[in-house]
């Protein structure tokens, strides 16, 4: 079976959505569930391109234990058909990939990684990049929470990976 495909987009893609991936596939480790998803990262901008993420965002996450692979990419058109969810951190990213969107039928489905937070209750991941530590924290709090309830939806879902019927 294909694995799930699955898009993390934040504004330049060294601090919020390459946290983002790391914490799902952190969860994914957790689980055993590496071969079942494919994911990435993106930023609605290119300042960053093959970047690693923000020093402050790594060492915040390996804190954490958590490993944040992804060197900075732009979104491109091609990734709305590439991925099956598009998961944004903050109503910008949301209306920039939905711009990309307009006048195509994309496969992904594009919406924000919040609606997914059990614990919290909030619109966006805000950005850390001008902050100190206790941002990047902050996010990482916000992404835990929004990754574990995104794997518990997503299993839910009753994806061909499962045995269940």
């Amino acid at each position: 079976m294909e694995p799930s495909r699955l898009l993390f987009v934040c504004l330049g893609n060294i601090c919020r959505s390459p946290a983002a991936e790391g914490v799902f596939l952190h969860h994914l480790q957790q689980r055993d569930l590496e071969q079942a998803f494919a994911v990435d990262s993106a930023g609605t901008g290119s300042w960053h391109a093959g970047q690693p993420a923000d020093a402050r965002m790594r060492a915040a996450a390996s804190g954490r234990g958590i490993h944040l692979p992804s060197r900075a990419r732009q979104i491109v058109a091609a990734d709305l058909d590439h991925f099956d969810h598009i998961l944004t951190m903050d109503d910008e990213n949301l209306a920039a990939v939905q711009a990309m969107a307009r006048g195509r039928q994309p496969r992904a489905l594009i919406r924000p990684i919040t609606q997914h937070c059990r614990s919290q209750r909030v619109r966006e991941v805000p950005d850390p990049y001008y902050g100190g530590a206790d941002g990047f924290e902050r996010v990482l709090d916000l992404l835990e929470d929004a990754c574990t309830g995104l794997l518990e939806d997503l299993l839910a879902s009753k994806p061909p990976w499962t045995t269940e019927r």
